[in-house]
């Protein structure tokens, strides 16, 4: 018997099988919110854009899912470098060290495995703000930058606790003490910082403001935010890291959350615009889903669906700033995931309660629970502190790969179809409506299409 098979049966003595299942599980839920983003993104975009749209979400299942085994977890769990600000990206190089190690009663690589899907969507979530108008190949390029110097670090800070996977973990977790039980800030307000910073760099879309530029396919819409909606049951009750009643309780939270941020989204549409809409309860549900994500093990059902109310209503509203301001974030990655996230990171400071929170696991009380203040201005730093961060290195990753290879495709080719001229390929092929089979078109054909004869 070899040493490496002592190891591993020594290691699996260890190993809680039933914890580990829940988090295996979890993962594939994670893993299915990609492609569920990928719709959702998709039948938001006009059809000339459908495939781009939804290429940008699966391509980060490619590139991050590389990165994140030869270095990124590395980077975000491995040994600290100092300070609290980066993990050793070429301690656990390819896994280099924790195939065989057990963490809290579960394998390395099953935790491994649950943190990759974080930092895919994370990095996915992003390409909603630049939608219509990024070349793929630069975008490809720009998810293993955008993780390598921003996901991965903020991971560190963030979910990196002390004498977990390492040693010394992330300054935020550990000196800060934020709380972020599954994302908040690493992950929503990160990426709706950087996809404001991406469409300040790549500008307007052609006919913003003046064009109508409604969603093509509301079906879609709905299910990937039904997709979304369940997978986010491992996202949020997944990162208990165990099948117990932590688990349970924050799989509640969830639920109450994000069906009260639905409710409050279409409440607000309805007396702001008349009407409720599909689009605006797909919305809600996203919305509340990002608010309670760092708020669902401190906080009581009663307390979820408080802030899943204020999250759906100000999310409603904070869409339309992107008019009031001129930025133009295509899919509302500023007002949903921005937004929302400082919503429930913030909202941790007031509602956090130690008496009916999820298995009692709330150390701390919020302000209108009779804790002061200490934990809200933790959390407002913590919060602006990503936020700063996340825009100013996007930004600046941004405008480099603008002025260098390009990222933004000419308003002729927007014109034409991203779709087109990108992947040579249309989401729908209708020629035989019209009497016969269409072909693709060749890219140089789509370029000279003129703006009156543009698709949809």
């Amino acid at each position: 018997m070899t040493y490496a098979t002592l190891s591993a049966a020594a290691a699996a003595a260890h190993i809680d099988t039933g914890d580990t299942a829940w988090v295996l599980a979890s993962a594939a839920l994670v893993l299915l919110m990609t492609p569920g983003l990928a719709l959702f993104y998709g039948g938001m975009v006009r059809s000339k854009s459908v495939l781009n749209m939804m290429m940008m979400s699966f391509i980060s299942l490619g590139t991050v899912g590389v990165a994140w085994i030869l270095w990124g977890y590395s980077e975000s769990f491995g040994p600290d470098l100092g300070h609290g600000l980066l993990g050793n990206p070429f301690s656990h190089f390819g896994l280099h060290g924790v195939m065989d190690q057990v963490y809290g009663g579960i394998p390395g690589p099953a935790f491994v495995a649950f943190q990759s899907v974080f930092a895919i969507i994370a990095v996915a979530l992003v390409s909603g703000a630049i939608a219509d108008r990024a070349k793929f190949t630069t975008w490809t390029l720009f998810t293993v930058i955008w993780a390598t110097i921003v996901y991965f670090p903020a991971a560190h800070w963030v979910f990196a606790f002390n004498g977990y996977a390492a040693n010394t973990g992330g300054w935020i977790a550990n000196n800060l003490k934020v709380i972020d039980f599954a994302g908040g800030t690493a992950i929503h307000i990160n990426a709706g910082a950087a996809g404001l910073a991406l469409a300040l760099v790549l500008g307007k879309r052609v006919g913003f403001g003046s064009d109508p530029m409604r969603p093509h396919n509301l079906t879609l819409v709905m299910i990937g935010a039904g997709l979304l909606w369940f997978g986010w049951f491992g996202f949020n009750a997944g990162s208990a890291l165990g099948s117990g009643a932590l688990a349970a309780g924050v799989w509640i939270d969830t639920l109450a959350a994000t069906a009260a941020a639905m409710l409050g989204w279409l409440l607000l549409e309805k007396f702001r615009d008349g009407h409720a809409t599909s689009l605006g309860a797909a919305s809600g549900v996203v919305a509340g889903l990002v608010a309670i994500t760092p708020a669902c093990s401190t906080l009581s059902p009663i307390g979820s669906i408080a802030l899943g109310l204020v999250a759906g209503m100000t999310c409603a509203w904070a869409v339309g700033l992107k008019h009031r301001f001129g930025f133009d974030d295509s899919l509302d990655v500023v007002g949903v995931h921005l937004v929302g996230g400082i919503v429930g990171t913030l909202g941790i400071g007031l509602l956090a309660t130690t008496t009916n929170s999820p298995a009692g696991s709330a150390s701390v009380s919020g302000l209108f629970y009779g804790g002061g203040l200490n934990q809200l201005w933790r959390q407002a730093v913590g919060a602006a502190v990503v936020l700063v961060f996340s825009f100013v290195v996007t930004y600046a990753i941004g405008w480099v790969l603008q002025k260098t290879v390009g990222f933004r495709i000419t308003e002729d080719d927007e014109m034409a179809g991203i779709d087109q001229i990108e992947h040579v390929e249309t989401g729908y092929d209708l020629g035989h409506l019209f009497g016969g089979s269409r072909t693709h078109r060749a890219p140089q054909q789509a370029r000279t299409t003129t703006k009156e004869g543009a698709g949809v």
